[in-house]
C-alpha cells in the first residue's frame, strides 16, 4: 500500500482524536480497518509511527515528522480539488464554516435548510458543508490556516497580515452573571475588581492551535475553571461553579427565570464586535450564497438582544 493521501488522513485523525477508535468513528470506518492500515504503513515504511503505551495514541518522532509534512500534502491536495471543482462547476466540493462559540448554533439551522433547498433547485448536489465550533483566536486561525472558508462570529479584528476579508455581523452585549446561591449574588453594586478576584471565574479555552491564545474577562491572580465552549460555560455558571461574563441574549432568559443573577461591576465590558470573514480567493457559488444570506440585519439584532 505504501504512503498515500488516505494514510495521511488516517494519521491526522488519530492524532487529533487521540485514539484509533475515535479516528475510525470520524472517518466512518471500523476500528480494525484503521489498525490494519497503520500497521501496514509501518511495515511498508519500516518505522514505528505510534507509541501505543497508555490510553492515548501518541506519535513517535518519526510519526510526528511524517504527519507534519503529510498535512502540507493534504492541504495542497484539498486546495487542488477545490480549484478543479470550482473551475468545472462554480460550486465548491466542500465548504468549511467555522462558527464561533458565542454564536447561538441553532440560529444557523434555518440557513442550512435554505442552503440545501436552494442548491438542489440550482442543480447543485455536491457541495458538502463542514461546520466546526471555534473559540476566540481559533475562529480566525481556522480561516487563515485554510481549515475553513468562512467564519461566522469571529471576535474583534482579523490578525495582522491575514489575507481575509471581513464585515461586521453585529456586536454582543456582555453581562456579568452568577447563580442565585453564589456569594456575589448578594454583593453590593457595582462589584469592585478586587472583590471579583477572590472568586473563581468560568472561562472558555481558546481553540487556536498555533496562534497566541486570547483571554477574556480573566483577572490576574484569579482562580479559573476552563471549559470548552459557551454552552458549557453557561451550564457551569448555572451550577454555581463560578462567576463570569455571558452574552446578554444567553443570560437574560436565565435571569428572568430566576436561575441567574445579573450584576453590575465597576469595570463594565464594552460590546464585543463579531465579524463574518472569508478567504480572499475568488469565492465559489456556495460561499457567495452564505455571504448573501448572512447580510441580514436580523443577525445583528439576534446577537445584540
Amino acid at each position: 500500500m505504501g504512503l498515500n493521501l488516505d494514510s495521511l488522513l488516517v494519521l491526522d485523525a488519530i492524532d487529533r482524536r487521540g485514539s484509533f477508535a475515535a479516528a475510525a468513528a470520524e472517518l466512518n470506518r471500523v476500528p480494525s480497518a484503521i489498525t490494519y492500515q497503520v500497521q501496514k504503513l509501518e511495515q511498508d515504511l519500516d518505522v514505528l509511527l505510534f507509541d501505543r503505551r497508555g490510553h492515548r495514541a501518541k506519535l513517535t518522532p518519526a510519526g510526528r515528522e511524517l504527519l507534519r509534512e503529510g498535512r502540507e500534502l493534504l492541504r495542497a491536495a484539498g486546495e487542488l480539488e477545490q480549484r478543479i471543482k470550482r473551475v468545472a462547476t462554480g460550486w465548491e466540493a466542500e465548504l468549511g464554516i467555522a462558527v464561533d462559540t458565542i454564536v447561538p448554533f441553532p440560529a444557523l439551522y434555518p440557513l442550512l435548510d435554505r442552503f440545501y433547498r436552494d442548491c438542489a433547485n440550482q442543480g447543485n448536489v455536491r457541495t458538502r458543508l463542514r461546520l466546526s465550533s471555534e473559540v476566540l483566536a481559533g475562529t480566525w486561525e481556522a480561516l487563515v490556516d485554510g481549515r475553513a472558508d468562512l467564519a461566522i462570529g469571529a471576535p474583534g479584528d482579523a490578525p495582522p497580515g491575514a489575507h481575509v476579508r471581513a464585515r461586521r455581523l453585529g456586536e454582543v452585549q456582555m453581562v456579568f452573571a452568577v447563580a442565585p446561591e453564589h456569594p456575589l449574588a448578594a454583593a453590593g453594586e457595582p462589584i469592585a475588581t478586587a472583590t471579583l478576584r477572590a472568586h473563581r471565574i468560568v472561562a472558555i479555552a481558546d481553540s487556536s492551535r498555533t496562534s497566541p491564545p486570547r483571554t477574556m474577562g480573566l483577572i490576574d491572580g484569579q482562580d479559573s475553571l476552563t471549559v470548552h465552549d459557551m454552552p458549557a460555560k453557561l451550564a457551569a455558571q448555572l451550577a454555581g461553579l463560578g462567576c463570569g461574563w455571558l452574552p446578554r441574549f444567553l443570560a437574560a432568559p436565565e435571569a428572568a427565570a430566576g436561575r441567574l443573577v445579573i450584576k453590575r461591576t465597576d469595570e463594565p465590558r464594552a460590546p464585543l464586535p463579531m465579524q463574518v470573514a472569508w478567504r480572499t480567493e475568488r469565492p465559489g457559488k456556495a460561499l457567495a450564497w452564505w455571504l448573501k444570506a448572512l447580510d441580514d440585519g436580523r443577525w445583528a439584532a439576534l446577537l445584540a438582544r
